[in-house]
């Protein structure tokens, strides 16, 4: 009985791109810069031919529908940021693998939504970059299931910490305020809330620390992150 089920388009051959047709890395590319700069909501088929001038027809040679053009971008963005061999410190191993991954999710934001995010990409670069993450893990544990899991809290961990970034740089994109002008146009009823004296540790939260900065919060985060996985080791 023959298998309905198309080959996957990284197990398929690529054809030849046809005289100065562009080729499947081409629309990569360019797909890749329409979701950068629009969201993913604005990557067709037909964009990203028209982009290149070529017809749409032409990039069905290549691939069958937006959902293959979609998993080449992730792969595609998974090889920008490579990870570097791993050493003997499992923390510095570790806390490069969230890098790298922060790197890439700030760099391509639309790689958080979750029709991207709920299932791993199983391309050429992600297979490598998934390779590099393990080989960092084991050196905090050579229970290849534990070291697997401790990705997982990381990988975690990265997520929500960009999400949360990527939220407020939305709400600037949404309002058309800076971070500095919103406080500044909020500035009067949170001091009418101080005044009235019913929060008081938000008052002193406001006037005894200063606003975060994403790379120092990120970092305490991560070696929170990194602490609990030592303890939980240990044990």
């Amino acid at each position: 009985m023959t298998d309905p089920t198309p080959p996957l388009v990284w197990s398929r051959p690529r054809p030849e791109p046809a005289r100065r047709a562009p080729g499947v890395d081409q629309y990569v590319a360019a797909a890749l810069a329409v979701a950068d700069a629009e969201g993913l909501a604005a990557v067709s088929m037909r964009r990203v031919a028209g982009d290149l001038g070529s017809g749409t027809a032409t990039l069905y040679r290549y691939l069958t529908n937006r959902d293959e053009l979609l998993d080449l971008m992730v792969d595609a963005a998974q090889g920008e940021h490579p990870l570097p061999e791993p050493g003997a410190d499992w923390r510095a191993n570790l806390a490069a693998v969230a890098h790298a991954l922060r790197a890439s999710l700030l760099a391509h934001p639309w790689l958080l939504e979750g029709e991207l995010t709920g299932r791993p990409s199983l391309g050429p670069h992600a297979l490598r970059r998934s390779e590099s993450a393990l080989r960092a893990a084991v050196t905090l544990t050579p229970d290849i299931a534990a070291a697997s899991r401790a990705l997982g809290v990381v990988r975690a961990y990265v997520l929500g910490s960009v999400a949360t970034q990527q939220a407020a740089r939305s709400a600037e994109r949404r309002t058309g305020l800076t971070e500095e002008q919103w406080q500044h146009s909020v500035g009067p009823y949170v001091r009418q809330v101080i005044a009235a004296g019913e929060h008081p540790l938000i008052a002193r939260r406001i006037a005894e620390t200063d606003e975060p900065d994403p790379e120092a919060e990120f970092a305490f985060g991560l070696a929170c992150v990194l602490d609990g996985l030592a303890t939980r080791t240990a044990r």
